[in-house]
């Protein structure tokens, strides 16, 4: 079995998993307006960043964070331009959020586990989607099938060998 089936399958045993076993009403009720500060801790990829959030008086938690509406090429990509454009997408939010630390807002549980899902912006950038769709290294998504990075690809990011969507 290839790797692309093999991830396929995980996915949607996943996604089977959360469908009987997660109430919807708690997924409903999992959301926070925010807004939330936090310190960048590192930046993951062109649209994913490991923060630590201020979220009680005294109370810190170090979480992933994905930037809502927009969809940033692999590291991991199927082909050299994907992830040579996913090199300059990832540098391309670490300047974006140089000075440290931005603010998340409606938080969500995202669909992979151990990471949320917002809109997040920094003090110099703005919200960081419009930014990095404004520099052309990233592109909008709001949860449909995605399309290829490669020239001529119709393969989905999703289905690229050894990515991890995200």
């Amino acid at each position: 079995m290839s790797r692309v089936s093999r991830l396929r399958m995980a996915k949607a045993a996943a996604l089977l998993w959360g469908a009987v076993f997660v109430p919807s009403c708690l997924q409903a009720a999992e959301r926070i307006a925010g807004p939330v500060e936090a310190r960048v801790e590192r930046v993951i990829d062109g649209d994913t960043l490991a923060v630590r959030a201020h979220i009680w008086l005294g109370q810190d938690v170090s979480v992933l964070v994905r930037i809502r509406g927009i969809d940033a090429p692999e590291l991991h990509g199927r082909c050299a331009a994907e992830r040579q454009q996913a090199l300059a997408a990832r540098g391309a939010l670490a300047a974006a959020v140089e000075a440290g630390t931005v603010t998340l807002s409606a938080i969500e549980a995202d669909k992979y586990g151990g990471r949320i899902l917002a809109d997040v912006a920094s003090p110099e950038a703005g919200p960081l989607d419009h930014h990095l769709l404004g520099t052309g290294l990233a592109r909008a998504y709001a949860g449909a099938a995605r399309g290829g990075w490669c020239a001529g690809s119709d393969v989905g990011a999703a289905d690229t060998a050894g990515s991890n969507p995200g």
